[in-house]
């Protein structure tokens, strides 16, 4: 792997620059190629970092972006914002991606003013890889457009679609559409014209409907709704997993037996457990900028941001965005 700097906004999300610091130094220590700058209040890094790194650097930031602040408001009044001084050090080209637990609305404002979209892409897209039986499924959108048009979700499958190929080295992707039902007629009338759009489009190997449940259960390597419905999706599917990792938890440390049996099966036990962690799978990418940006669940633990970093680098290294950008031409409507 060659050599790969990442920004990280240290400041954003729920539990502050501890969680942040502490991950970027696991990073680098698992990764000889990565350096990474830390973007914050500069006095509260040097006292987290303590005796420092020399893949490690601080870049000031004199502001931060609140979770709960109006995208409209952050973009008017935190120029220099950690959020914004991350975006623009992979817009100058000192770093080659970015990650931040921040804003959703505010980081999707500023990426698309400071490293700009793809041409012909209307709207950025979160798109994640979540896991399912026998492989993994990218998902887009996760929650940066409530609403999305049917030329919208087009846009988005043809991302997905490539994303696809670049990160999981499929050559014909399955895309599908989210909707209530598999049928031709179900669905509102955005879903309906999306799927008419992509019939038509001989690039996109396009499967037709699924629904909820067959997000796990390896039947699309991609999969497109808007982000009202694709939020509401993932989160349920956290959920579901945190509630299914505590139930088995509680088995197999009640009582001498079900410790028994919880030894005998920890081998698989710690298989499952890794794969239904979400911690383990944190780090979305924000689709349709002209860089790597991954978001970061804003409530990140140390092992959950140390998987976003590791995400952002495994794009870099893989040329995602660049390589997206070749292909979107010949693929638009």
């Amino acid at each position: 792997m060659n050599s790969v700097t990442i920004a990280v906004d240290a400041m954003s999300g729920d539990r502050g620059p501890a969680i942040t610091v502490s991950a970027a130094l696991d990073a680098v220590r698992e990764n000889e190629a990565l350096s990474i700058v830390l973007v914050g209040i500069q006095s509260e890094l040097e006292a987290l970092l303590r005796e420092g790194h020399p893949r490690i650097r601080i870049e000031e930031a004199v502001d931060v972006v609140r979770m709960n602040e109006r995208p409209s408001h952050a973009i008017r009044h935190k120029q220099n914002s950690s959020m914004a001084v991350t975006l623009r050090l992979v817009r100058d080209g000192v770093a080659q991606g970015c990650v931040s637990a921040g804003n959703t609305g505010a980081l999707m404002a500023f990426g698309r003013s400071i490293i700009r979209m793809y041409p012909g892409i209307e709207r950025p897209a979160i798109t994640k890889l979540i896991p399912s039986l026998r492989g993994q499924c990218h998902v887009l959108d996760l929650g940066a457009n409530v609403d999305a048009s049917a030329e919208n979700l087009y846009q988005f499958a043809l991302m997905g679609s490539l994303m696809a190929s670049a990160i999981s080295n499929l050559p014909e992707p399955r895309v599908a559409l989210l909707n209530v039902g598999e049928e031709e007629i179900k669905g509102n009338e955005q879903v309906r014209l999306a799927s008419h759009l992509l019939a038509q489009c001989d690039s996109v190997n396009y499967i037709g409907y699924v629904e909820g449940s067959d997000l796990f259960r390896n039947v699309a390597d991609v999969v497109v709704c808007d982000g009202f419905v694709g939020n509401i999706a993932l989160k349920t599917g956290e959920g579901v997993a945190g509630l299914l990792i505590e139930l088995l938890e509680q088995a197999f440390t009640r009582g001498v037996y079900g410790r028994f049996v919880g030894w005998l099966a920890r081998p698989i036990l710690g298989r499952l457990l890794r794969l239904m962690d979400p911690s383990r799978h944190n780090g979305a990418s924000l689709l349709g900028l002209q860089g790597v940006v991954i978001k970061s669940h804003g409530n990140a633990n140390e092992r959950a941001m140390l998987s976003a970093i590791r995400q952002a680098a495994r794009e870099v290294e893989m040329e995602v965005p660049s390589r997206i950008n070749a292909r979107l031409d010949d693929l638009m409507i």
